[in-house]
């Protein structure tokens, strides 16, 4: 493909560093349905400098950031040297993060602090107890118990990797447990044991998270990697005060784009950011991608593009 191929948009960049996604790994399997037109280039997020823009917020040179939006999806994506896109999707990368470390956080980051500003909104502060993270070794899961650790909460890890304890720990987790203990289903109310959630899963897991969760408490829901069925009924709602917050990183809502970023570049350290992350080859992208559907990835996979060595 050359720059005349490229889709519609007001700003024009040369992409430095892109990410891997589940939706990415979705994409290039074909394992659910989530391109929406072919061909298309995969990667749902992509940082990179601006060459050409007739938008009014950036002119050549800016760097930038884009995550969700339908880039990788319905438009052009970040798995390729060249990117042309709508401004409106554009965040300029914040103060105090390089593109590497943003494309760390990608959508995995971004959408973890959606969950950690949801449940703030409502209410929760550690003083409300423990705070539990499923997929807690996974991208969005490892960021959730990073920014809920740094904001002061009791974090419990569910994972079901014994070998990732550690780096959990490392994260700020201050409980490991295993993922096979909400596989099952189980009584529509159970013990209270957690104030607060961040959830990856869906399905059974979503279901056991709300029956144990503390009057008034709240799951944030961004995720389906468990399924898309939800086996529960109105019991922790109308008996507990249980709130289910959904939660979703596709639309734009740059306002709410550009707080997220700017709280995750205060709030994580840069070396906690740097444990997160493999870094590949352009030419390793295709195959690592496959890999992020068989849960076999640790953190974040993030892919360096040849113009990375001109930033």
């Amino acid at each position: 493909m050359d720059e005349a191929e490229l889709m519609p948009g007001d700003v024009d960049l040369d992409v430095t560093h892109s990410a891997i996604n589940y939706k990415d790994g979705l994409a290039i399997t074909g394992e659910r349905p989530v391109v929406r037109r072919f061909p298309m280039i995969p990667g749902v997020d992509l940082a990179g400098r601006v060459t050409r823009s007739t938008h009014p917020d950036f002119k050549p040179g800016d760097r930038v950031v884009a995550t969700g939006c339908g880039v990788g999806e319905s438009h052009f994506g970040g798995f390729a040297e060249k990117a042309r896109l709508n401004g409106d999707w554009l965040t300029h990368l914040p103060d105090g993060l390089t593109a590497a470390r943003a494309m760390t956080a990608g959508t995995a980051g971004l959408t973890a602090m959606f969950c950690l500003l949801a449940l703030e909104r409502h209410g929760l502060t550690p003083a409300d107890g423990t705070a539990i993270v499923t997929g807690a070794a996974g991208g969005v899961g490892s960021f959730a118990v990073a920014l809920l650790a740094r904001s002061g909460w009791r974090v419990a890890a569910v994972t079901g990797r014994e070998s990732e304890a550690d780096y959990l720990r490392q994260l700020g987790a201050s409980e490991i447990l295993a993922r096979d203990a909400f596989t099952t289903p189980g009584k529509l109310l159970q013990e209270q044991r957690f104030a607060a959630g961040v959830d990856m899963v869906g399905g059974v897991t979503l279901a056991n998270l709300l029956a144990q969760t503390r009057c008034d408490g709240a799951i944030a829901a961004c995720g389906n990697v468990g399924g898309m069925d939800l086996p529960t009924s109105v019991a922790p709602f109308i008996l507990r005060g249980v709130s289910l917050l959904g939660v979703e990183s596709v639309r734009p809502r740059i306002a709410l784009r550009r707080e997220a970023w700017g709280r995750l570049a205060a709030d994580l350290d840069p070396a906690l950011i740097d444990a997160m992350r493999e870094t590949v080859p352009f030419d390793q992208a295709l195959e690592k991608a496959k890999t992020i559907v068989r849960g076999a990835i640790r953190g974040r996979t993030v892919i360096e593009m040849p113009a990375a060595a001109d930033s």
